[in-house]
């Protein structure tokens, strides 16, 4: 074989190796946004699952507290809040400046000897932390009738016991990614946890009033 053909077979292989490194080039640039898109996208869902799984924890662990006092002070409300959010870190750190706080209300139902009923019953005192996320319903109040069904608990039930009284501890907390590149905007994470009290059949309001 010449040389000069020799010469011209490398020149070609040259070239289908410099296009081989373009095209590959391009097809990485083309894919790139995508494999971002989903690494940022894996990373924010995970995060927000585990905020909502904390939300859940939140609602029991509050009902809980309160559910072994028999008595309880304006400071066991006070306590019930602080213990609630630190489950939340680091998404809520209460350090930090700006670090929006969960809301967390905690209701307690008594027997109403009016209706007698099982499965409702009234409000005999309720105490809310103020927070940013939103309840459902926003408000409760002294007297109001509760409903034991959708959407507090998924179906009706008998929950009441003559001159007994259940707790509820309910909470929302506005969550909002880190990141904000696949998940925009905040979104309302809710969980509500119905108990009864442990050590006597009603609670009475706190002694000092709400905090």
């Amino acid at each position: 074989m010449s040389a000069s053909k020799r010469n011209w077979i490398r020149c070609l292989t040259r070239r289908g190796v410099a296009d081989s490194r373009g095209t590959a080039a391009v097809e990485f640039a083309m894919l790139l946004p995508i494999m971002i898109t989903l690494f940022f996208g894996t990373v924010e869902t995970s995060m927000a699952l585990l905020a909502r799984a904390d939300v859940s924890l939140m609602a029991s662990t509050t009902a809980d507290l309160i559910a072994q006092a028999s008595q309880v002070q304006t400071a066991d409300i006070s306590n019930a809040y602080n213990a609630a959010g630190t489950i939340l870190y680091p998404y809520y750190d209460p350090s930090q400046t700006g670090s929006a706080k969960p809301s967390i209300r905690i209701t307690s139902v008594i027997y109403d000897t009016t209706t007698t009923s099982l499965s409702s019953g009234k409000i005999a005192w309720t105490c809310t932390q103020t927070g940013s996320g939103t309840l459902s319903p926003t408000t409760r109040a002294v007297g109001d009738t509760v409903t034991f069904g959708p959407p507090l608990i998924p179906s009706s039930q008998d929950l009441m016991t003559a001159n007994g009284s259940v707790l509820i501890a309910e909470i929302a907390y506005s969550y909002a990614s880190p990141t904000g590149k696949v998940i925009t905007g905040a979104m309302n994470f809710t969980n509500n946890f119905v108990t009864k009290p442990r050590r006597v059949p009603q609670i009475a309001a706190p002694n000092g009033g709400c905090p």
